[in-house]
């Protein structure tokens, strides 16, 4: 091994291995290592507290009836993150700022208002998940909390300064930490899987309040500035040479994908699996994070109560790194506006305060941020299936018929859940 190459950082050795792997000099199973990242960075989103707010709800009021909706959330995920991911590959460009060149002022100013909004309300869901989290391990007020997540949220984004790599390798370890604790979870709480296995499959909607509750899984599970992030991260990540090695790098973000969103889909399920099995029963009225917490130590044991607090702590402080990210990534983009980190993450975080400071009820807040998510998710849907099928802007990675008429069913199927929910809050008799 040369000295430049033992010198390198690690974001250097990373970009050194995947272009080996890209050119054919390196094959094997640890091939896919060095492209594993953007996808684990961008999942997540979707393992963030909004989640756990909904999901348990879910649960807990309904059992495992509201399954299939998220295991469908996920497979919507999937393939608009895949979409993402190859459309930053192929252009060198983000979803964001193909928007600001390629569309008409007045409507990218709009885009640009919605998915702002979808920011905030993205980091005011993280943000208040790991104030909550801090909050209940520590004995502490709300406010405390807040502090806290916010000092940390600011140490861990300076380590962008040192490259992608070690914020991709930190990320990945919060993601791990979930996972791992769900799996403790299911292990003391074990569901019924036959009835979890009839709920994944079989959609309905026990009444009116499932809807705007389906409405909110799928707000927490499609992020739109997930959406938009992932093409950011994956524009100048692997540098190419060919069109043969594009189609590569195309390959192994699918891979990734795939496991990664794979794995958060897993954990979400999970989450409402545990609630059903440990909340449906005899406290169906668990609603609130804190509630769900103080209930489970009498139910299974302070341990279980112990890895749900763990779980939503890490996954507030992660996905509060993610969400400043791509709150960045939009505000830079869609205007071309170079904005100080400390400047973002400041604006970005007023509004958990202002919730706490009107003494707002914090789970509630963060289940209404996911529905302000699924509304706001149609503006990102449509401009990425647009940009997608493109002949001129993709060549030959343009998205096929096939896939490209799976998206707009799912994205379809988005807009219309959207639809009856509003009609339902304008006109809450007729519901």
């Amino acid at each position: 091994m040369s000295e430049a190459i033992v010198r390198a950082t690690l974001t250097e050795r990373t970009v050194l291995a995947g272009q080996a792997v890209l050119a054919g000099r390196r094959r094997g199973i640890g091939s896919i290592l060095p492209f594993v990242g953007p996808a684990v960075v961008a999942s997540v989103a979707y393992t963030d507290p909004g989640n756990f707010a909904t999901n348990i709800q879910a649960g807990a009021h309904y059992g495992y009836a509201l399954l299939w909706v998220v295991l469908g959330a996920n497979a919507i995920a999937m393939l608009f993150q895949a979409l993402s991911a190859k459309l930053g590959i192929v252009t060198g460009r983000s979803l964001a700022e193909l928007c600001r060149d390629r569309l008409p002022f007045p409507l990218v100013m709009g885009m640009w208002g919605v998915s702002e909004a979808a920011a905030m309300a993205t980091d005011l869901a993280e943000f208040l998940g790991g104030a909550i989290g801090l909050s209940l391990l520590l004995h502490i007020p709300l406010l405390a909390g807040l502090c806290i997540t916010a000092v940390a949220t600011y140490a861990l984004l300076f380590l962008g300064n040192r490259g992608f790599r070690p914020l991709e390798l930190l990320v990945g370890g919060f993601v791990a930490l979930i996972s791992v604790c769900y799996v403790a979870e299911l292990w003391v709480a074990p569901p019924d899987w036959g009835a979890a296995a009839v709920g994944s499959v079989v959609p309905r909607l026990p009444d009116s309040a499932a809807l705007a509750l389906a409405v909110g899984i799928v707000g927490a599970t499609v992020m739109p500035h997930a959406i938009y992030l992932h093409s950011a991260l994956m524009r100048d990540r692997m540098p190419t040479s060919s069109p043969a090695e594009r189609r590569k790098l195309v390959r192994f973000s699918h891979r990734e994908v795939v496991l990664a969103l794979g794995l958060a889909g897993v954990v979400n399920m999970a989450m409402v699996a545990m609630a059903a099995r440990a909340f449906h029963a005899g406290h169906p009225e668990v609603a609130e994070i804190e509630t769900a917490y103080h209930t489970l130590g009498p139910l299974l044991g302070a341990g279980a109560a112990s890895v749900f607090l763990i779980s939503l702590l890490a996954s507030g402080i992660s996905s509060s790194v993610v969400g400043t990210m791509a709150g960045q990534t939009i505000m830079q983009d869609f205007l071309h506006w170079q904005t100080p980190l400390w400047l973002r993450r400041l604006v970005t975080m007023l509004p958990s305060f202002v919730v706490v400071g009107l003494g707002v009820d914090a789970t509630q807040a963060l289940v209404g941020s996911q529905i302000v998510l699924s509304l706001a998710l149609p503006v990102p849907m449509l401009a990425l299936l647009w940009f997608s099928g493109r002949r001129d802007l993709m060549g030959e990675f343009t998205v096929g018929w096939p896939a490209k008429i799976g998206a707009f069913a799912m994205a379809a199927v988005v807009l219309s859940l959207n639809f009856v929910l509003l009609c339902q809050t304008i006109w809450p008799g007729d519901g």
